[in-house]
């Protein structure tokens, strides 16, 4: 936010009975507990907060605004967005006045507007036009980003095999729960954080210096993410630059890195090892074996202590993802905005291409039927439940921060409230409509090779590296498809690692600007050193040994550390900062305060969630198993050091911010609860709201 408000933060009039009255109906400002400052042994706590110097200094300032605002109600409440009458105001002056119910306190001089001459003005700073970060071009270069990092490969790859796997149509109804009661107003607060404070991930939490370790935990998460996911966009490199040739080079076998075990016919993938038909199970396909020994070559490693030399083809094929990344990111929102108009809308192009060409062919519609499939007693299963609220998680993408970096970039006014469930009603969508896209093929493989479609569903890298292209070979044309096909994942992934990539970059640079200035460390030099020391890492999934590390940074890299920084994020705000705190910068952004509804999910409902789908995750941890080798422990233990490396950094920072406090242990307390902004307005007395019960009962 802008330097503004902050210079006349919470002043007083001792003598104005309104102002008393206005306290008490608002949390923020009533009945503020003190703590006395090391630096003057003399102050006196008061019960209130007030006759401090600060109020003093203001005691004549009684100039006063009254903004007659609706309240949103929750999801479909006809005061949901500002209506035209809310920005009608009533100017008194020489005296204060109360505010309604809900209403910011007008006592808040941070919460006014500029008034010159006895007219309303706006500051142009919160539009972001009076300060020196930049802004998105458009409103939709925005809109187009968030929704490019939500929609991701998971979308095309896991949603629909969980749909299938779960009841079919039926998996509907935990998914949407999960989502409107969990991940959505988790979405919600970061997106609001962000655009209210203007900052990154890290930088933001000068609301509660505490909880700064959540930041480098969100920066450090996306940044893992990072070493293994533009590997996997280069893959789609590979693929593509494959797919340029008359014949498919997985359609048929007897190619240099076919085994006597490839064949053509009916068979099952890689995953499925519960058959009892020996012939059947010693098939592989063609798809198959390309992928693991032509571009993976995993059969010439031994586990996970066997890596070789990279590959070169690889190499190349990453290099050029990172090199497109750099290019997208190294001007920041004004380059990655442009570039999202083309990775965010051609995946909904091709898909429905796509399915166009796949419901014309054979068994396309038992596949969807087999995707729908209602069965009313998988809501039985508690399995179901916590695949579904893994999902929904994931797939909103909270937690990584990126969201949170990319509305700092926001217009102050900007209605994050709507974009927010425009967001997540696109997200689901494209996930419930990818479903399609994939099972018209899978229902044609399944035709095609006479076997039950159980036998060719699967989920994650088998399903787009090894199903989904063996399925397009057989169609007339079926390198067009395949570069059609491998172009849409190649879009799907860039966007969301840019978002990611886009995280660090943003939460480092805004943490460490002054660092950054005094050097002159230029943004397109920081951005090329952040790329390319992931690009460094990542080159130890391009061995060999490749597809061992990438299931192993997949597995680790943001499983359980992720939902830990979602939840930490949601006490951070909710409870410490305060939902008073929040819901006060929400009404100042949009015009309306949050509904009992949002309150209420902030506070309980998706703390509840995210604890729940963690202790879930902890108990039924399996062992960690690919292509039938089982890592050693020292690899497992290995891999929960790395998950836990980010989590730990919210202890740590709170130890280090607790220590460089001065005071007894309840000022430090005082000190680290306190929002910056309030505390360097405070020079005798810190008044922390925090310590009364008022702050943690109030929803």
């Amino acid at each position: 936010m802008s330097e503004h408000f902050s210079s006349n933060s919470k002043t007083h009039d001792p003598e104005s009975p309104d102002q008393e009255t206005d306290k008490s109906e608002n949390p923020r400002d009533s009945q503020n507990t003190t703590t006395p400052s090391p630096d003057s042994s003399k102050s006196i706590p008061t019960a209130n907060g007030k006759g401090g110097p600060n109020d003093l200094r203001n005691k004549n300032k009684k100039r006063r605004l009254r903004k007659y605002l609706t309240k949103d109600e929750g999801y479909y409440s006809t005061s949901s967005t500002p209506k035209s009458l809310a920005h009608k105001v009533v100017l008194l002056s020489g005296t204060s006045v109360s505010t309604l119910p809900g209403q910011v306190s007008a006592t808040d001089s941070r919460k006014l507007p500029d008034l010159a001459d006895g007219t309303l003005t706006e500051n142009a700073s919160e539009d972001g036009e009076g300060d020196d970060r930049p802004t998105w071009g458009k409103k939709a270069d925005f809109l187009l980003s968030i929704i490019g990092f939500a929609v991701d490969l998971a979308n095309v790859w896991r949603f629909p095999y969980l749909c299938y796997k779960n009841g079919g149509g039926v998996f509907l109804i935990p998914y949407l729960l999960m989502l409107v009661f969990g991940a959505m107003p988790l979405f919600y607060m970061e997106l609001a954080l962000g655009q209210y404070n203007r900052l990154g991930p890290i930088s933001v939490w000068k609301i509660c210096p505490l909880f700064k370790g959540v930041g480098y935990c969100a920066v450090l998460i996306s940044w893992y993410v990072s070493f293994y996911y533009n590997v996997i966009i280069g893959w789609t490199v590979y693929f593509i630059y494959k797919s340029f040739s008359s014949e498919l080079p997985w359609m048929k076998c007897g190619n240099e890195w076919n085994t006597n075990l490839c064949s053509t016919g009916g068979l099952p993938n890689s995953s499925d090892v519960n058959s009892t038909d020996l012939n059947v199970l010693n098939k592989t396909s063609p798809a198959l074996e390309f992928f693991d020994r032509e571009v993976l070559e995993v059969h010439l490693s031994t586990g996970f202590h066997d890596l070789g030399a990279p590959r070169w083809q690889l190499v190349i094929c990453v290099f050029i993802v990172f090199l497109i990344l750099y290019l997208s990111l190294f001007k920041g929102v004004k380059s990655s905005g442009k570039v999202v108009w083309v990775t965010a809308t051609a995946p909904y192009i091709i898909l429905t291409i796509l399915l166009l060409r796949g419901v014309l062919l054979p068994g396309a519609i038992n596949g969807m039927n087999y995707y729908l499939r209602p069965d009313v007693h998988k809501l039985l299963d508690s399995q179901v439940w916590i695949d579904a609220a893994v999902q929904v998680f994931y797939s909103v993408g909270v937690g990584f921060g990126v969201h949170l970096t990319y509305a700092s970039y926001n217009k102050f006014h900007n209605n994050c409230y709507r974009d927010c469930l425009l967001t997540t009603a696109i997200n689901s969508s494209t996930s419930f409509f990818s479903g399609f896209v994939i099972f018209v093929y899978l229902g044609y493989m399944a035709e095609r090779q006479g076997v039950p479609i159980n036998k060719v569903a699967t989920e994650g890298h088998g399903l787009v590296f090894q199903v989904y292209p063996e399925a397009i070979a057989t169609l007339p044309g079926a390198p067009f498809w395949a570069v059609l096909f491998f172009f849409m994942l190649l879009t799907l992934g860039l966007d969301s690692a840019m978002g990611g990539l886009e995280s660090v970059i943003t939460g480092l640079l805004d943490e460490f600007h002054t660092y950054f200035t005094r050097w002159r460390f230029r943004r397109e030099i920081f951005t090329a050193v952040i790329i390319s020391v992931s690009f460094i890492i990542g080159m130890v999934n391009v061995t060999r040994g490749g597809g061992y590390t990438m299931y192993w940074f997949d597995t680790y890299s943001a499983g359980i550390s992720l939902l830990c920084s979602a939840l930490l994020e949601a006490i951070g705000v909710a409870w410490f900062y305060g939902l008073a705190n929040f819901c006060e910068d929400i009404h100042e952004m949009l015009g309306f305060s949050p509904g009992l509804f949002w309150r209420l999910c902030w506070k309980f409902i998706s703390p509840f969630f995210l604890v729940a789908v963690i202790a879930s995750a902890v108990a039924t941890n399996a062992p960690l198993v690919y292509h039938n080798y089982r890592f050693p422990g020292w690899a497992v233990a290995l891999g929960w050091s790395f998950a836990l490396s980010s989590v730990t950094m919210v202890p740590v920072v709170a130890c280090y911010k607790l220590f460089k406090a001065r005071g007894t242990c309840t000022e430090r307390l005082a000190k680290v609860i306190t929002p910056e902004q309030e505390l360097e307005q405070q020079t005798d007395k810190v008044v922390v709201n925090q310590f009364h019960l008022s702050h943690w009962v109030y929803v």
